[in-house]
């Protein structure tokens, strides 16, 4: 039997899987440790699924793969953007790179870090005000949603040409097995 949050991310994991990414970079995570390992099982031997240590490592490898005509996923926590952003506004966005980052969200209900809310809470403005479209999945949506939502954000990187981020709050008060 499956918890909610485990379908979430088998979900989610199909859903980047179905984008046939070329490469995949993560920032090691163990609240999203599901997706991580969801991926490196599950990756065809054309999808590489690779730890890097830094986000705008991430941003800076994932980014370069459309300038050789290939598509790729970053996978991250979404206090992270403090680190990735230059490289997401300088290199990514000024170069019309279709990048998707998928985030899990930081600072909210069950969060057990006080301090993380500091950069977690403004996340999305901050995004946004860099005019990085950003779509959001939580408890209210249900698996198939976060699946249909990870799918279309790939569909639109590749149609805009630009980062799309994805932020997913895995709290909810009905799975226990759900983390921050």
């Amino acid at each position: 039997m499956s918890t909610t949050t485990q379908q979430r991310h088998k979900n989610v994991v199909e859903a980047v899987l179905g984008m046939d990414p070329d490469a995949v970079a993560y920032v090691p995570s163990n609240s999203i440790a599901g997706i991580i390992n969801g991926l490196i099982d599950n990756a065809g031997p054309d999808t590489r699924v690779f730890p890097v240590s830094r986000e705008e490592e991430a941003v800076g490898v994932i980014g370069a793969l459309p300038l050789a005509g290939k598509f790729g996923v970053i996978v991250m926590q979404d206090n992270g953007f403090g680190n990735a952003l230059t490289a997401l506004t300088t290199f990514a966005t000024s170069y019309h790179l279709p990048v998707v980052i998928l985030a899990n969200t930081r600072g909210g209900l069950g969060e057990y870090n006080s301090m993380i809310h500091s950069i977690s809470a403004p996340v999305p403005d901050i995004l946004r005000a860099a005019n990085i479209p950003v779509f959001g999945l939580d408890r209210r949506n249900s698996p198939a949603d976060w699946q249909a939502t990870v799918t279309e954000a790939g569909n639109h990187a590749r149609m805009t040409y630009r980062p799309v981020v994805v932020l997913m709050e895995f709290f909810d008060f009905n799975d226990k097995e759900s983390r921050a």
